[in-house]
């Protein structure tokens, strides 16, 4: 076991053209999937923080729910999603860095979504009078709400 742990380091250390290729797909997958899931979950949170609807808790409970599905679930799901005989065979993804980048983006997605919508709304109680005075789009709105609550 140790003599493993001497390898890795080993390869690290030298810097093996292998192991970087390996933590280069899986930054790659990491951080597109971030970019993703936050270009789809921020948006939501916003949404689901400033606006009220018909199944808004609805909507709240799924994505609280979301965030506590196992990741092999996930992982299950997009690979019948995309094995030949699932609906999205035919592109082909199973088993390539876009396939994974999928199944992480569906996992970042209602985290970000869930976490957002809570520190946004917390944010739009305290701002809503001075942008419905304001007379702010919503788009303009979610920008605002955003920026103040970035940190």
């Amino acid at each position: 076991m140790l003599t493993a742990f001497s390898d890795a380091f080993v390869l690290l250390a030298h810097l093996d053209g292998g192991v970087l290729g390996i933590v280069g797909v899986s930054l790659q997958v990491s951080l597109t999937a971030l970019l993703l899931g936050t270009a789809l979950g921020l948006p939501m949170g916003a949404l689901l923080a400033t606006e009220e609807f018909s199944g808004k808790k609805l909507v709240i409970v799924t994505l609280n729910t979301l965030m506590g599905v196992p990741t092999v679930i996930v992982g299950v799901i997009v690979y019948l999603l995309l094995s030949r005989s699932g609906p999205l065979g035919a592109w082909g993804w199973l088993f390539t860095t876009k396939g994974m980048i999928v199944a992480q983006t569906l996992l970042t997605t209602p985290l970000i979504a869930a976490l957002s919508r809570q520190i946004l709304e917390d944010s739009w109680r305290i701002h809503r009078d001075s942008f419905l005075s304001l007379r702010l789009p919503s788009l303009a709105q979610y920008k605002w709400l955003i920026w103040d609550c970035r940190f």
